[in-house]
Order: C-alpha cells, then sequence, then structure tokens
C-alpha cells in the first residue's frame, strides 16, 4: 500500500475534525479498521470513507449499532440496494423523531417567550411602584 494512500491518526483527526480518542473508540467498537504497525495506526481510504459516514449518521441521530449494521451491509454484492433501503428506513424513523423533537421544542420556546414577557410587565410594573413611591 502506497502511504500517499493511508493517513496516520493525526491526519485524520485534522481532515475530520476528531480526536485521537475518537478514533480508537470507533476502532475498538470495530467500526475502523486502520493498519497496525507496533504503535502507529494506519488509516485507508476505506477507513476515511466509512468514518465520514459514521460522523454523517452520528449527526443525524444514528445509533452507533445501526450505524455498524449499515457499513456491514456494503459488501452484499448487490450494488448497496440493501444498504440504501435500510438506510433509508433508519433515516425516515430518525426524520419523523426529528420532527417531532422540534415541535416540541417550538412550543416550549413559545411557552417561555410568553413567560418571560410575563415577567417583564411584572418587573417593569414593580420598577414603576418603586418610582412612584420615591
Amino acid at each position: 500500500m502506497n502511504d500517499d494512500k493511508v493517513k496516520t491518526i493525526r491526519e485524520m483527526c485534522d481532515a475530520f475534525e476528531v480526536t485521537p480518542r475518537t478514533l480508537r473508540f470507533y476502532e475498538q467498537k470495530e467500526l475502523l479498521f486502520p493498519i497496525r504497525e507496533g504503535q502507529k495506526r494506519l488509516f485507508t481510504r476505506r477507513d476515511c470513507a466509512r468514518l465520514k459516514l459514521i460522523l454523517r449518521g452520528k449527526r443525524f441521530g444514528f445509533s452507533l449499532e445501526e450505524i455498524r449494521q449499515l457499513l456491514d451491509l456494503y459488501h452484499l454484492g448487490d450494488q448497496q440496494a440493501t444498504q440504501l433501503t435500510k438506510a433509508y428506513d433508519i433515516a425516515k424513523d430518525r426524520l419523523a423523531d426529528m420532527i417531532r423533537q422540534r415541535d416540541e421544542l417550538n412550543v416550549a420556546i413559545e411557552d417561555l417567550k410568553e413567560q418571560m414577557s410575563w415577567g417583564e410587565k411584572m418587573l417593569a410594573s414593580i420598577q414603576q411602584k418603586k418610582s412612584a413611591a420615591e
């Protein structure tokens, strides 16, 4: 393997804005499979592609187990049809969860705005009474 096709742990950290600990964690969870040369880890283009998918999956709220299952489906030999179908199903469920969470957050935001407005009025009233008494 040519050196230009592998990245060191530092290069991976810089390229993907992750920590060495994160890379070691994903390796421990058998999501990444760097080449080991003593204590040195060398990451292949395959590892780069896998890390990109892992980070995207995490950003969308996929569990590590869901991500592992999707990555494991890559080599089925069906032009990734099974992998894409499974990814789509997980994404559809996750999108529904995210929309529900957003809606709940929008309600909470409106409630908080109302409470803050009430608080502003109360503080203004108290301040006005205090000024009138002086």
